[in-house]
């Protein structure tokens, strides 16, 4: 029996109704490869290896019984097909293979001609030209291949009608968690006709995670308009599916479930999953609790009027050097779905956000996501983040705040989702963490961007005979014996818990916990009201930090209300965030404006008393005195004058028009 009474006979007895409906609804047939193998093992092996032929076999004989085109689509080939992008060589030129890879560029879906045909001027004789290249091949006689007879006439010939599909090239690369400290292998992707439909399209954007099956193919390379004898490769798709969904869910097993309910009814749990954060870094126990909280996450909430509040809760630490914060940094990104680490100083904001970039296979310009584009659902740890360039930063504002980036450059405008944690580290100016300073003052980061993280911390390294006994038993016992410093919950099985928490979408807040967050809050804001300085120590982001925090201590339980000690939680870790940044030294009051603005309430008022002085001396003369302002500012009980000054020259609101004379702009 031929091969194409084989195909025939396998699609008609396991395939016949799918095929009708996939010819009624006008979509592609998608096989199982184990089915094939399991009624012809041959034809299966000869699908592997000589894919062209088998699938135009295919293709033919869905024709042939459903009546019109249709495309055969195979899923599922053997895990011995699945190759890893970086290991592609040439022996697997023309085979049939499935890879995982994530979308890190997409062209636009355009079309191209399959099928041309050509009319002889002389005898008016239809030539047919088939187009497998990237230039229209034209018919040079008129006669076989193209036609049965013909004149025989050479020479150009007009073009009649042109059959066309839609196409699209991408750009793949490994998925992070298969790459560990080498570069990840990268390959194009050809997808065509139901690949690029308007639904798949949105599939294969970029920052999706895919599995393709195609088969590997040679792209030619042109040197000065002639071929080169090196080759590019590139796979032409024959079945695309995303594998997002398998991959949050992290192929949960029914053991797994069982034993991650358990876990989530611990009264223990959450001392056990902060033991299980940088267990090989002493202390920080309520940096390491709100790390657990920014695992898991709060919940997206979409208002009536479509706007959308972020359930992704992003956290700051800054402090002194040799404490720990990057090793922190990198074991939390490896603890989530979807993480990943950069370093600050080698990052730039078209590698965070999204590019445009031109692809000399297709000739035209295409989108290519980012850092926080690829960790969409996951969590980003970027170190040395003050090292970022000033534009990068200011570059991170949206993805921060409402969670997409938009990009209009080129000829490709669009918005791409980055529903990403962000775990941000950054060191002082001067080495050390000074508590007496304004944290804008010893970080350079935008205020604005400062702003959208809901907890700050400060680790400190401070001189304690105790702590520091305790701190050197700890790193004696991690090298002497590491088994004593082992997560009490390992991080594949902790990967787990939070893609099974993460599917929680929806959290009642019970009246309790909402009453005791509403009245932490508006306690907080009135602190000070009526007193002659006007501070203010939380504001409304504080707040929706706070219920973030308080839905993702609930989540970690597996529960479906958020309750008093998830508020309670919540408000002692946000407490612990505003006095470690925002307390003022000489006072002791809580102000946001330390935290956000780096000028508090009581450095406003000094400043603000002498632009008064400064005006008022002006009046008699244009020009004043340093001295002469100090003096009468100290008699209103103003101090550090000299700083006030150099800030005020900074800001370009007052100027010295000669040495030791100061002037209002």
């Amino acid at each position: 029996m031929e091969l194409a009474d084989k195909l025939d006979s396998f699609l008609r007895e396991k395939y016949y109704a799918e095929l009708l409906k996939s010819a009624k609804e006008d979509k592609a047939l998608v096989i199982n490869f184990n089915d094939l193998d399991r009624s012809d093992p041959i034809i299966a092996d000869q699908l592997l290896e000589d894919p062209r032929r088998v699938l135009e076999t295919l293709d033919t004989a869905a024709k042939n019984l459903a009546e019109e085109k249709i495309n055969v689509r195979v899923k599922n080939l053997p895990e011995r097909r699945n190759i890893r992008i970086r290991n592609l060589r040439a022996r697997h030129m023309g085979k049939l293979i499935s890879v995982d890879a994530t979308v890190k560029a997409a062209s636009e879906v355009k079309p191209q001609i399959f099928e041309a045909t050509f009319e002889c001027p002389e005898c008016r004789t239809i030539l047919t030209a088939k187009q497998e290249t990237s230039l229209l091949q034209k018919p040079t006689v008129c006669g076989e291949p193209f036609a049965d007879g013909g004149c025989g006439r050479r020479g150009d010939f007009d073009i009649k009608e042109k059959r066309m599909f839609d196409t699209r090239w991408l750009t793949a690369v490994e998925p992070f968690e298969v790459t560990s400290g080498e570069q990840p292998g990268e390959i194009a992707i050809f997808l065509k006709e139901d690949l690029t439909t308007p639904r798949m399209q949105k599939k294969t954007d970029p920052g999706n995670r895919l599995r393709i099956v195609g088969a590997l193919k040679e792209l030619p390379k042109r040197i000065k308009g002639k071929l080169s004898t090196k080759m590019d490769m590139y796979i032409e798709a024959n079945h695309v599916e995303s594998t997002d969904i398998e991959f949050e869910e992290l192929d949960i097993t029914p053991e797994d479930e069982k034993k991650i309910k358990e876990m989530a009814a611990d009264p223990q749990i959450y001392e056990k999953l902060k033991a299980s954060i940088a267990p090989g870094i002493y202390g920080f126990d309520e940096i390491k609790e709100s790390i657990v909280l920014q695992l898991f996450g709060g919940i997206v909430h979409t208002l009536p009027d479509g706007s959308r509040i972020r359930g992704n809760i992003h956290i700051l630490l800054t402090g002194d050097p040799g404490v720990g914060k990057t090793q922190m940094l990198k074991l939390v990104s490896t603890m989530t779905p979807r993480g990943r680490y950069v370093s600050g100083s080698g990052v730039s904001g078209a590698g965070l956000t999204a590019t445009v970039v031109k692809n000399e296979a297709i000739g035209s310009w295409v989108l290519e996501a980012g850092a926080l584009i690829l960790c969409n659902k996951g969590l980003i740890a970027i170190d040395e983040f003050d090292k970022m360039s000033r534009d990068d930063q200011i570059a991170m504002h949206e993805a921060t705040s409402v969670e997409t980036v938009s990009i209009a450059k080129a000829s490709i405008v669009a918005t791409l989702p980055a529903q990403t944690a962000v775990l941000a580290g950054a060191n002082p100016k001067l080495g050390r963490f000074d508590p007496f300073v304004p944290i804008l003052e010893q970080i350079q980061i935008p205020e604005t961007l400062l702003s959208r993280f809901d907890l700050k911390f400060a680790l400190r390294d401070i001189p304690d005979r105790i702590a520091d006994e305790k701190l050197a038993d700890h790193i004696i016992t991690s090298r002497t014996n590491p088994a004593a410093i082992e997560p009490l919950i390992g991080t594949n099985i902790l990967r787990k818990y939070v893609a099974y928490a993460k599917q929680i979408s929806n959290l009642e807040l019970m009246p309790e916990a909402s009453d005791a967050l509403k009245n932490f809050y508006v306690d907080m804001r009135n602190r000070y009201a009526g007193e002659e300085i006007a501070t203010v120590s939380i504001t409304l982001r504080q707040y929706e930090a706070l219920l973030r925090l308080a839905e993702a201590s609930a989540k970690i339980r597996l529960d479906t209300k958020v309750r008093p000690e998830d508020a309670d939680r919540a408000i002692r870790l946000m407490k612990y965030s505003l006095t470690q940044l925002g307390m003022e030294p000489e006072t002791g009051r809580i102000d946001i404006d330390r935290i956000e603005s780096g000028i508090s309430a009581t450095k406003r008022r000094k400043i603000s008393v002498l632009m008064e002085v400064l005006e008022s001396m002006q009046k008699e003369s244009r020009e004043i005195a340093v001295e002469d302002l100090k003096a009468e500012a100290e008699s209103r009980g103003v101090e550090d004058i000299d700083e006030i000054i150099e800030r005020l020259k900074r800001e370009g609101t007052v100027f010295e028009p000669r040495p030791g004379f100061l002037r209002k702009v």
